[in-house]
C-alpha cells in the first residue's frame, strides 16, 4: 500500500483591507452637557453632610416621677399573690416560654411599700424583666400605691424544683412510720 503523505496546512492570514500605516489611533471622548441623573430627583444622600457629620452622643434622660402627691394606699400580701396568680395565668396563655421561666418566682411583701422578689437564676430573671414593668405598673394601679419598691434576691435553695421519686416518697413514709422499713427489708420492694 502506498503511504499517504500528510500535507501541512498553513493557517491563512487575513490581509487587512485598510493599510495600518494610514490609520491613526485617537481615543474617543464624549462630553455631556447635562447631568447623568434625572433632573429634579435627589438621592437624599449628601456627601458633604456625610463628611462633615459630627458624632452625636445620645444622652439618656432618666425620668423621675415624684411620688409625693400620688396615693400610697395599704395593700396586703394576699393582694400581691392574687395579682401574681392572675399574671401567671395570662402568661401561660400568651407566652408559655416566659411562663415556664417565672413560675417558680416568689413575691413577698416585706414592709409597707417593699416587695421582695425571690428568683432562682439569672436567666430566669432576664425573662422576668420582660414582664416586670407591666406587672408592677398594673399592681400599683390596682392597689393604688405608687411608692412600691422592688428588691430582687437570688434564692436557689428554696426555689429549686425537686424531682420526687417513688423511693423518696417511701423514705418520707418511713420517717413517719419506722415499721415500713422492716416491711421493706422483708418484702424487698422495687421502688425504682
Amino acid at each position: 500500500m502506498p503511504e499517504k503523505v500528510q500535507e501541512k496546512k498553513e493557517p491563512i492570514k487575513a490581509e487587512p483591507s485598510v493599510p495600518t500605516e494610514n490609520v491613526q489611533e485617537n481615543p474617543i471622548s464624549k462630553t455631556t452637557t447635562k447631568p447623568l441623573s434625572r433632573t429634579g430627583v435627589s438621592s437624599g444622600f449628601s456627601i458633604n453632610s456625610f463628611l462633615n457629620k459630627e458624632e452625636k452622643v445620645d444622652t439618656a434622660e432618666d425620668v423621675v416621677i415624684k411620688t409625693d402627691h400620688l396615693p400610697k394606699n395599704h395593700f396586703t400580701d394576699t393582694d400581691l399573690q392574687v395579682e401574681w396568680k392572675i399574671m401567671l395565668k395570662q402568661l401561660q396563655v400568651k407566652n408559655n416560654f416566659v411562663f415556664n421561666a417565672v413560675k417558680t418566682f416568689k413575691l413577698e411583701k416585706k414592709e409597707e411599700n417593699k416587695i421582695t422578689v425571690l428568683f432562682p437564676s439569672d436567666s430566669a430573671k432576664v425573662e422576668f424583666d420582660k414582664i416586670s414593668g407591666e406587672f408592677f405598673n398594673h399592681l400599683r394601679r390596682k392597689v393604688q400605691n405608687y411608692s412600691i419598691e422592688i428588691e430582687y434576691v437570688r434564692d436557689v435553695e428554696n426555689l429549686k424544683i425537686e424531682v420526687v421519686t417513688k423511693r423518696k416518697i417511701f423514705e418520707k413514709f418511713i420517717e413517719k412510720n419506722p415499721l415500713l422499713k422492716d416491711l421493706d427489708d422483708l418484702m424487698k420492694f422495687d421502688l425504682t
